[in-house]
C-alpha cells in the first residue's frame, strides 16, 4: 500500500519544461539556477532543455533537474556559422544568412539603437529547420528563459506557455511587428522587475494583462557559501590589496550594456584625484576594451580577470563593487554584491533606482563618464555613507526563494 501511494504522488507531480541558450556566467543564467534550486521537487519533475551544454554554471544545475540531450541543431544556432558548417547545419547556416539579409533590410528602413533585433530575425529564420521535441510528451507548463521566445512556442507541446523579459526595453531595438505575434501567443509573461515591465509595455501595451512581475531569485546562502570557497591569499595574488589603492570590481559578460569599453576612460578621470585599480571578471569579445585601456593609457589600473566561474570570492575581496552599465533590467551581481555586504555603485541607467536606495544601501552615481568618475571619488572619500550602508547590508535578507509561489500559481 505505501509502494502505491508513493507511485501515485509521483505520478500526481506537474511536469515542467525549461529551455535556454547555454550557461555561461551572466545574470539571466545565474537567475535560472536560482529559479532551480527554489523548485519543489517533492511536488515538480523538471526537464531542462539547454541549446548548447556549455559554460561554467552547468555544474550548478540541481541533481534533481532531468537535463535533455544536447541537439545539435540548436546547439550552432549561435556559434559560428563557420563551426556550423564544418559539422554539417547547413540549413542552419542558411537560415542565418537569411536572417542577415533580413535584418539589413530593416536597417534601411529603421535607425535602431542597437543590432538586438537580428536575434529575431535569426530565430524566425532557423525556426523552420529545427527538430521539434514532442517525443517529450505534453508538459504542464513550458518556460522559454530567454530571448528570442520562437523556440519552445512551436517545438515543444504543454497545456500552458510563459516566456521571460529581462532586459530594459527603452535601450534596444525591436522590430515589434515582428515580435508581437510571439509574445502574444504565450499564456504569461514573467517580468525581473516593475520597471522592465514598464519599458516592455510602452513596447507592447496590449499585452499588459500578460505581464507578472517575479524577481531573479537569489539565494543569500548560495551567494555566501560560493564566496568562501577560495582562499583570501589566492584572491589577492590576482587582486593584491596595496596601500593608499581602492579595488573596484564589476562582474558580468562584455557587451554594450554593461558599459565596460568606458571604464578605462573613468578610471583615468579617478586616478587625477585618487588611485584606484578596476578588476573586471567577464566573458565575450574584449578586444574593445582592450584597445581603450591602452588609449587610456591605463594598463596598470584596469586589470581584465576575465571568465571566472566563481566570481563570489572576489566581490567578497573588493573594496567597492562597481555597476558602470547603460542599462539593466535588473542586475543580478548587484543583488549578490550587496548580500556579500558590499559598498555597491551603480551608475544611472533606467532601472537603477529599482534596485538600490541611494545612499541606504548603494550609491547611484552619473552615467556619463565625468560624472560617474566624480561620484565614485565622493564615495570613496565619504567613509561613513560606507559604513552606514555596509551597517544596513548585514541587517536586511535580500533573499527572495519565496517568488517562486508566483511560478506555481501558473502551473494548471
Amino acid at each position: 500500500m505505501e509502494a502505491d501511494g508513493l507511485c501515485q504522488k509521483m505520478m500526481n507531480k506537474r511536469q515542467i519544461f525549461i529551455s535556454m541558450h547555454y550557461m555561461e556566467i551572466g545574470g539571466a543564467e545565474i537567475s535560472l539556477i536560482g529559479l532551480l534550486q527554489a523548485i519543489d521537487y517533492s511536488r515538480y519533475d523538471v526537464d531542462l532543455f539547454i541549446h548548447s551544454h556549455q559554460g561554467e554554471l552547468m555544474q550548478f544545475i540541481p541533481k534533481e533537474v532531468n537535463l535533455l540531450p544536447e541537439i545539435k541543431s540548436y546547439a550552432y544556432i549561435e556559434r559560428p556559422m563557420v563551426d556550423a558548417l564544418r559539422h554539417g547545419e547547413w540549413m542552419i547556416v542558411y537560415g542565418r544568412l537569411k536572417a542577415k539579409w533580413q535584418f539589413r533590410q530593416y536597417l534601411k528602413r529603421k535607425n535602431p539603437k542597437d543590432g538586438s533585433a537580428v536575434l529575431q530575425y535569426v530565430a524566425r529564420n532557423v525556426e523552420p529547420y529545427l527538430p521539434d521535441l514532442f517525443e517529450y510528451g505534453e508538459y504542464d507548463l513550458a518556460i522559454s528563459f530567454l530571448h528570442p521566445h520562437n523556440y519552445v512556442l512551436t517545438k515543444v507541446k504543454a497545456k500552458k506557455k510563459i516566456c521571460w523579459i529581462h532586459t530594459d526595453y527603452s535601450t534596444i531595438d525591436v522590430d515589434a511587428e515582428l515580435e508581437y505575434p510571439i509574445w502574444t501567443a504565450y499564456n504569461q509573461i514573467m517580468s525581473i522587475s516593475p520597471e522592465a515591465t514598464k519599458t516592455f509595455l510602452s513596447v507592447f501595451p496590449s499585452l499588459a494583462s500578460k505581464v507578472t512581475v517575479m524577481e531573479n531569485i537569489l539565494s543569500p546562502a548560495f551567494v555566501g557559501n560560493r564566496s568562501e570557497l577560495l582562499a583570501e591569499c589566492e584572491v589577492e595574488k590576482e587582486m593584491p590589496r596595496e596601500e593608499n589603492i581602492i579595488r573596484l570590481l564589476s562582474v558580468g559578460r562584455f557587451c554594450e550594456a554593461k558599459n565596460y569599453d568606458n571604464v578605462p576612460d573613468i578610471c583615468r578621470r579617478i586616478n587625477s584625484q585618487l588611485k584606484v585599480k578596476w578588476y573586471i571578471i567577464g566573458f565575450g569579445d574584449d578586444s574593445l576594451i582592450r584597445q581603450k585601456i591602452v588609449e587610456a593609457g591605463m594598463n596598470d589600473n584596469v586589470i581584465i580577470l576575465g571568465k571566472r566561474s566563481n566570481p563570489y570570492p572576489y566581490m567578497k575581496s573588493c573594496d567597492i563593487y562597481c555597476q558602470p552599465s547603460r542599462y539593466e533590467g535588473k542586475s543580478v551581481t548587484v543583488r549578490e554584491a550587496q548580500m556579500l555586504c558590499k559598498p555597491v555603485v551603480v551608475t544611472n541607467y533606467a532601472t537603477a533606482s529599482s534596485q538600490i536606495q541611494d545612499g541606504i544601501d548603494g550609491c547611484i552615481v552619473p552615467l556619463d563618464n565625468e560624472g560617474c568618475a566624480n561620484g565614485l571619488v565622493e564615495f570613496v572619500h565619504n567613509k561613513d555613507m560606507q559604513n552606514m550602508i555596509v551597517n544596513y547590508l548585514k541587517t536586511h535578507d535580500y533573499g527572495n526563494e519565496a517568488e517562486i509561489e508566483k511560478l506555481y500559481k501558473i502551473i494548471p
